[in-house]
């Protein structure tokens, strides 16, 4: 331990957590997403090898986790990072690298891609010295290792009491038969996306259809709430598909997880009913909140969510490792 209230790289201790019983260590720091730790932990989303502590004695300076969606599989993210706020600018590059690092040589493979850095942030960060200096000094040591900022969202949420819009009759709506019945509108919804994760599969070099299928079999087939809300908007008569809304329950909070028009029924105003459609199946579910996101320069959607009554509560932003390997440090 040191003598000093200075930390020192030489005597910092960065180790996993040793298991349920040091969870209250790893909370010294806080995160918003705090309170899902302890059910995480007992349904396998995080494992104690995956949540990293950097302690100066008994301080603790810094804290990491991966996340996945399903126990037993890999990492599917990098949702904690957390550096003591007391430490200097120059104290937070150091101890987050050396966190970072360590951790990251442990628990993921060598050449293997690194899991997207995923952190909610207040909608006025940069406009707040102490929040923007705090999270800077996190997304410097992200980009140290070869990080680059993919993108900034919007996170919105829809409120019981607020008013669902009745359909206008401009659209039917049948639930979706099966994987393929969805794949085939999710395909050319692809092709032309506003959305930097699905610009960023394509980039990748993925097709359209390929990105679909990833965007289905990792995130939609996940949900284990009813397929049964799940819904194909299609125009009165003539059948022809028009868009589709996935209304969801993921592992913490009911969600529109997914939604799109066709391009070529574009600029109708059809997302509107699209929308309205997937929010009152979860109204008529009594469900006490219903969240969405879109990346913030998608002026069109954050839009379309306004003019359905949501309402943005806070920003979320990711960043992502295009390159596998080690540290670009």
């Amino acid at each position: 331990m040191t003598t000093s209230s200075e930390p020192s790289t030489t005597d910092l201790v960065v180790r996993p957590i040793a298991g349920p019983e040091e969870l209250d260590l790893f909370l010294r720091l806080t995160y918003s997403l705090d309170h899902e730790l302890a059910d995480d932990l007992a349904t396998g989303r995080r494992l104690p090898a995956w949540m990293w502590v950097a302690l100066d004695g008994d301080r603790l300076l810094g804290r990491l986790s991966w996340w996945t969606h399903t126990a037993g599989v890999d990492p599917q993210a990098l949702d904690f990072f957390d550096l003591a706020p007391e430490l200097s600018a120059e104290e937070r590059a150091e101890v987050g690298l050396r966190l970072l690092e360590t951790a990251t040589a442990a628990v993921i493979p060598a050449g293997a891609s690194r899991p997207e850095f995923g952190r909610f942030i207040p909608a006025d960060w940069r406009e707040v010295p102490e929040t923007r200096s705090v999270l800077e000094s996190l997304f410097s040591v992200l980009e140290r290792t070869g990080a680059r900022p993919l993108v900034e969202r919007l996170r919105l949420e829809w409120r019981p009491g607020t008013a669902v819009p009745e359909p206008k009759g401009r659209l039917e709506f049948r639930p979706v038969r099966d994987r393929e019945d969805l794949l085939a509108l999710m395909t050319p919804v692809m092709e032309g996306t506003l959305d930097a994760h699905g610009r960023s599969d394509l980039a990748s070099g993925l097709s359209a259809r390929e990105a679909a299928e990833l965007h289905f079999d990792e995130e939609l087939a996940n949900y284990s709430s009813p397929r049964e809300w799940w819904r194909i908007a299609e125009l009165p008569g003539s059948g022809e598909p028009v868009g589709f809304v996935v209304p969801a329950r993921n592992n913490y909070h009911h969600t529109i997880a997914y939604i799109g028009v066709l391009p070529a029924h574009r600029g109708h105003g059809y997302v509107d009913d699209v929308l309205a459609e997937g929010t009152r199946i979860l109204a008529a579910a009594e469900v006490p909140r219903v969240r969405a996101a879109t990346d913030l320069g998608n002026v069109p959607m954050a839009a379309a969510f306004a003019r359905a009554g949501y309402v943005a509560f806070e920003h979320a932003i990711n960043y992502v490792w295009d390159a596998p390997g080690e540290s670009g440090s």
